[in-house]
């Protein structure tokens, strides 16, 4: 494993961070950008070879000249579960999200949602995952949808959260059989296993998927290229009046991905910016 690392303006960053992740295919396994200093933001992409490692590097020096990536290889250990490990508990809204070293006692109003370090996105660190909370916060104050669907599920943490909101099932979908794996573990933990199951499975368009429809609630953090795609599909799967909360987007991709879905009877109703990523909550037409 490879790890490519660039800091730099804002611009920049998100120039190559574009790059990357939107190239057919990526030389980059995987890719974020976060804000480093009040003037500096960092790019961290992963490959699984040299070649794909110096790949990375002349594209991003190819779309944003300024920058000087530094390819650096990592030792073959778990770097996800390492990273993560005694990262601190997260607030968002309601939701407390933590492993089993920082849970404590629920505090009073609070939904403690059990995450432990491991392979599989979602802890509720990254602004995506974060975002997605708060927009769910916005979604329950119209009332708690009844059957949600979860695109790229990740840890299982935006199911388990609307399951323990008082929604009766939750489906989640992967194409990371391991994480596929982590999240129905996570199910178990936190004690909503009858209520949810993740499956291996690309898009939402499969016939176990669409025979589960319509959904009051859909919620897609992916990429800004897939959540454009898979817009056919989401849109055609949320129950009237029904809420769809996409994030996994840098918020200068929020007009392109917006007019994927409100062309399709779907309004926006909040946007929610964190750490330069931001989440949209859509709402289908009641009409």
């Amino acid at each position: 494993m490879y790890q490519i690392s660039a800091r730099g303006p804002r611009a920049a960053i998100e120039t190559a961070w574009d790059t990357l992740a939107w190239t057919d295919p990526s030389p980059a396994g995987a890719v974020d950008a976060k804000e480093d200093t009040r003037l500096t933001w960092q790019l961290d992409a992963y490959a699984e070879t040299e070649t794909d490692a110096r790949a990375c590097a002349d594209l991003i020096r190819e779309v944003a000249p300024d920058l000087n990536p530094v390819v650096e290889a990592l030792e073959d250990r778990d770097w996800v579960t390492l990273s993560l490990e005694g990262l601190p508990p997260v607030e968002a809204g309601r939701f407390i999200v933590a492993g089993s070293h920082a849970l404590t006692r629920s505090a009073p109003g609070k939904t403690d949602i059990l995450i432990e370090a491991g392979p599989a996105f979602g802890t509720g660190h990254h602004g995506t995952t974060l975002g997605c909370l708060l927009g769910f916060e916005h979604v329950l104050r119209s009332g708690v949808p009844k059957s949600v669907l979860d695109v790229g599920t990740g840890s299982g943490v935006l199911a388990i959260a609307a399951i323990k909101s008082g929604a009766m099932r939750a489906i989640g979908t992967e194409i990371d059989p391991q994480s596929v794996t982590v999240a129905n573990e996570n199910a178990a933990k936190n004690n909503v296993a009858n209520r949810f199951r993740a499956y291996h499975t690309r898009g939402a368009g499969n016939a176990l998927i669409r025979g589960a429809a319509p959904y009051e609630l859909i919620f897609a953090n992916i990429l800004a290229r897939p959540l454009i795609g898979l817009a056919p599909e989401i849109s055609s799967m949320i129950a009237p009046s029904g809420h769809v909360i996409l994030s996994g987007l840098l918020t200068r991709q929020e007009p392109l991905v917006r007019s994927a879905y409100t062309g399709r009877g779907l309004d926006l109703v909040k946007r929610i910016r964190k750490d330069g990523w931001s989440t949209l909550v859509l709402r289908r037409n009641a009409g």
